[in-house]
């Protein structure tokens, strides 16, 4: 995105702030509200910090600007620094209704299981996610929020390969995916970030760090088959197909029915 759409985007939710607020159906504060609940409803709260500070039985007008962890800015939540409460479960849901969510920071609990693959489109406007320090698992979101200008989610379980789609994310100015189980080629528009970005990934290569013929050489092979399988799955399946079934009619004849005018153009190949 250049800078010129990005700015325009930013007027356009400064236009949306200014005027939600005077929709008689829903407002934004009732959206809050909604996402708020939902995040807390979702998530295990052991040490009870959501459960003290998070008191829905409020008429006040802005009363979840004073929740624990909750920024607000004109009424509305800005962000979410839910960082070292002790949380647990999967990746809160509800964020969708937090329409004028910038940050989000996750660190330091105990969530576990996948980012959502529709991040993006939960938290439209994220500019900073901080997911480190947790058990998240399994791959990268492809797509992930392009408007971010910080990403870190490192110390979790991910695997697979950064996703190229990460060459569109061109605001970003801080990043860290270190101390995962990410394997691949790093893409090139990272190649700006240092070397302790990417640390702890045995699987990965490419500047800034080691060349990859240095690499791993069962961790080269399987990212060549992952990117084979992303990219031409249909492909890759159609001819492996063909070549499986090609082989197998001529070396076994017998397995297949043919008809008998068929049988002269079976061939044997010794």
């Amino acid at each position: 995105m250049s800078a010129t759409a990005g700015a325009t985007k930013f007027l356009l939710w400064l236009l949306l702030l200014s005027t939600s607020s005077s929709s008689p159906s829903c407002s934004a504060s009732e959206l809050d509200i909604t996402c708020l609940k939902t995040v807390k409803q979702s998530v295990v709260d052991p040490n009870g910090i959501l459960e003290s500070s998070w008191n829905f039985d409020n008429a006040t007008n802005g009363f979840i600007c004073w929740f624990t962890g909750v920024e607000c800015w004109g009424r509305r939540v800005h962000a979410l620094n839910l960082s070292s409460l002790g949380l647990e479960g999967q990746f809160p849901q509800g964020l969708e209704y937090c329409t004028a969510l910038f940050r989000l920071d996750l660190s330091n609990n105990k969530f576990s299981g996948p980012i959502p693959w529709n991040i993006a489109q939960q938290a439209a406007y994220l500019t900073s996610l901080d997911l480190s320090y947790n058990s998240f698992s399994g791959e990268i979101p492809i797509g992930i929020c392009r408007d971010l200008n910080v990403l870190n989610i490192q110390h979790n379980q991910l695997s697979g390969q950064i996703p190229r789609d990460f060459d569109e994310l061109l605001r970003l100015t801080s990043l860290s995916v270190a101390d995962n189980q990410l394997f691949g080629l790093i893409p090139s528009s990272l190649s700006k970030f240092p070397a302790s970005s990417f640390s702890g990934n045995q699987g990965l290569c490419g500047p800034p760090l080691g060349d990859c013929a240095n690499t791993n050489e069962s961790s080269l092979i399987w990212y060549i088959i992952d990117d084979m399988i992303k990219d031409d799955f249909i492909v890759v399946g159609a001819a492996a197909g063909f070549v499986v079934g090609f082989v197998a009619a001529f070396y076994f004849p017998h397995l297949f029915v043919f008809s008998q005018k068929l049988h002269p153009y079976v061939y044997r190949i010794c």
